[in-house]
């Protein structure tokens, strides 16, 4: 259940390319509502978190949240400039590289250790994941820019996921995840004056856009990845999280006529291999 849980949120975040592509709102700006948006919907549960667990969030805790907000922050900034930048299954594809950079920030940063599964399963992994990126490079060559920004987005959203496991001893999920996202988003409206645009406002036809951006792989999506790096190995989530560009590029096919090459199933057939090899050879204590 709890690998269906993730695989749920993994699905829910790979949602984000589609919206962001159906609106023409400011980055920044985007950035920042989504961020605060989620933070006020799920301030409710941050209180009632707050209440059972008397004395559990200290400013002590507050000033832990800063730093993997933002990562959050200039994470979300750069995937939505990077992702209207090149297709959808691409972006996705390297913006979820971080099984590459994990294993790296979790031994340097916590001491823990990659497993010969999940070794074996990311290089599996990583090899599909190569594999479609060079097939889209053949195709299209002039989206190496948006590639770029994605690869850079990329990690800071491992640096911001490796945070996620180094501060799973919170007493409870939202008290860690709800002022990230509020602290984010406060980050993004801080730094509008200076990178994005205040005198373009969201379309009125776009709100509904931007409220899916907010509740789907927001709330729920990042939201469930954190709760994984919580419970779960930093590395298994991170290979599981490829998963993203399946989903991204099967939507983005549908909706928004993006058709991926005959490449695509092999390297998410290969991507899935590599998710399942290190999923079954855990083991018997979750680090």
């Amino acid at each position: 259940m709890r690998y269906l849980a993730l695989l749920f949120g993994v699905f829910c975040c790979s949602t984000s390319v589609i919206w962001i592509k159906l609106t023409t709102v400011d980055p920044v700006l985007l950035a920042a509502i989504r961020l605060l948006g989620a933070g006020l919907l799920l301030s409710p549960l941050f209180v009632k978190a707050w209440t059972k667990h008397a004395g559990a969030f200290t400013r002590k805790h507050l000033l832990r949240c800063l730093f993997p907000a933002l990562m959050l922050a200039l994470h979300f900034i750069s995937w939505i400039i990077g992702a209207r930048m090149t297709w959808a299954a691409n972006s996705t594809l390297i913006v979820n590289l971080v099984p590459v950079a994990m294993p790296f920030l979790l031994y340097f940063s916590m001491h823990e250790r990659i497993t010969r599964g999940e070794l074996a399963g990311t290089v599996v992994a990583i090899v599909g994941v190569l594999l479609l990126g060079w097939d889209s490079y053949r195709l299209d060559p002039a989206l190496l820019a948006g590639d770029a920004v994605c690869f850079g987005s990329m990690l800071l959203f491992a640096w911001y996921l490796m945070l996620g496991r180094k501060n799973r001893d919170f007493a409870n999920l939202w008290l860690y995840v709800v002022p990230v996202y509020a602290i984010a988003g406060v980050v993004c409206v801080c730094a509008l004056p200076f990178l994005g645009n205040v005198s373009a406002p969201v379309p009125t036809g776009q709100w509904i856009f931007v409220l899916g951006l907010t509740v789907v792989p927001t709330i729920f999506g990042h939201s469930l990845l954190n709760w994984g790096m919580k419970h779960l190995r930093g590395q298994q989530v991170a290979i599981l999280n490829l998963a993203q560009f399946i989903f991204a590029g099967t939507m983005a096919w549908l909706i928004l006529g993006e058709v991926p090459g005959w490449l695509f199933v092999a390297a998410a057939t290969m991507v899935v291999a590599g998710a399942v090899t290190a999923i079954v050879t855990q083991p018997r204590k979750a680090g």
